[in-house]
C-alpha cells in the first residue's frame, strides 16, 4: 500500500514545551487513520502540523511522495489536502453566504465549471440549491457542518483531516455526518485522518488508529485489535475503559 501522508520525527515546541516529540507514521492511499488521547495528547497539534496552520520544527512531511517543511504550502497542497474542523460556528464567515463560501476556493483555485461545482457539493452532503444564498446564521450546526464539509470537498481532495468533527454536534446529528464523511470516502476513495477523544467513533471510522499520549505516540493498533482488547499499552486499556464507561453512563 502506497503512503499517502508520511510523517518522521515531527517535533513542535511552544515555548520549550514538546507539544509533538518525534512523531512518526505512514498512512496508506484510502486509508482511514484515527488518531485518539486524552486532551492536551497532541492529537489536534498534529493536524494542524499537518495542515499548516501551525509550524514543525523538526521531522519531515511528505504527502503522495511530495515533502513539506515548516508552515509553507502551495496549492498543490490545497487541492490535495483539506481540513474539517472541530466547530461549525467558527470555521464559517458569517458574513458570506453559502454560495460564498463555496464560491472562493473554486476562484482561487482556477476553476470554471463553477455553478457545476456548487450545485453538486450541496448536492453530495445533502442540501439542495436553496440553501446557496442563507447565511451561516440561518442554518442549524449540523447544516453548517455540511457546508464545511462541502467546502473541504469541492476542490476534489484526495486527502481529509477530521478535527472531532462531530464533537461539537448533538447526539441525533453526529451519526448522519459521521455517514455522511463515510458514503464520501467510499465515493471518492478519500484518505481520512481523524482526531477524536472518543474511541466508539474512531473504532466505527476507522481501519487503523494511534493512541498519543503526551505528544508521543504509544502505540499504532488496528480496529480488530482494539474490539479483540489486543493492545499493549495501559494507556489505550485506560482510554477503552473509560470510553466504554462514558457511553455506560
Amino acid at each position: 500500500m502506497t503512503s499517502a501522508l508520511s510523517i518522521r520525527d515531527m517535533v513542535v515546541t511552544y515555548d520549550e514545551f514538546a507539544a509533538l516529540d518525534h512523531v512518526n507514521f505512514d498512512i496508506g492511499t484510502g486509508e482511514s487513520f484515527g488518531i485518539v488521547g486524552e486532551s492536551g495528547s497532541g492529537k489536534s497539534t498534529l493536524l494542524r502540523a499537518v495542515s499548516g496552520l501551525a509550524s514543525f520544527d523538526q521531522g519531515t512531511l511528505s504527502v503522495n511522495g511530495r515533502p513539506y517543511s515548516g508552515r509553507k504550502r502551495d496549492k498543490e497542497f490545497y487541492r490535495t489536502v483539506q481540513m474539517v474542523f472541530q466547530d461549525p460556528y467558527g470555521s464559517l464567515h458569517p458574513r458570506q453566504t453559502v454560495d460564498r463560501l463555496l464560491l472562493e476556493p473554486l476562484v482561487i483555485h482556477g476553476f470554471t465549471d463553477i455553478e457545476t461545482r456548487i450545485n453538486r457539493a450541496l448536492d453530495e452532503v445533502g442540501l439542495g440549491s436553496g440553501f446557496r444564498f442563507r447565511y451561516s446564521h440561518q442554518l442549524s450546526g449540523g447544516q453548517r457542518q455540511r457546508i464545511a464539509i462541502a467546502r473541504a470537498l469541492i476542490l476534489e481532495p484526495k486527502i481529509l483531516l477530521l478535527d472531532e468533527p462531530t464533537s461539537a454536534l448533538d447526539a441525533s446529528i453526529q451519526a448522519e455526518i459521521l455517514n455522511l464523511l463515510e458514503q464520501a470516502r467510499r465515493d471518492r476513495n478519500l484518505t481520512f485522518v481523524m482526531v477524536s477523544h472518543d474511541l466508539g467513533v474512531i473504532s466505527h471510522m476507522c481501519e487503523r488508529l494511534a493512541v498519543m499520549k503526551n505528544g508521543k505516540v504509544v502505540e499504532t493498533v488496528p480496529r480488530k485489535a482494539l474490539e479483540n482488547r489486543e493492545f499493549s499499552a495501559d494507556y489505550t486499556r485506560q482510554l477503552l475503559v473509560a470510553s466504554e464507561g462514558f457511553r455506560r453512563g
